[in-house]
């Protein structure tokens, strides 16, 4: 564990949530129009796959913010 604070931990929050809300925008905004004609059980996968999708870089983002390193 680490004994002292690094600025890494607050940066990385800081552009974890301007990372999420741009996610969020990108697929308001471009996504969301074109599947909003289907019916709501088609639309369901495409926004549960979307919601898993910006997990799959999160790993490396948290062991750079506790570690420094990218792996």
């Amino acid at each position: 564990m680490r004994k002292e604070p690094t600025w890494r931990i607050p940066a990385g929050l800081l552009l974890l949530l301007v990372g999420l809300a741009v996610y969020a925008a990108l697929v308001a905004r471009y996504i969301a129009p074109w599947i909003a004609p289907w019916p709501a059980l088609g639309q369901m996968p495409v926004y549960v796959v979307l919601g898993v999708v910006w997990l799959l870089p999160l790993r490396r983002f948290l062991i750079w913010m506790e570690t420094g390193r990218w792996g």
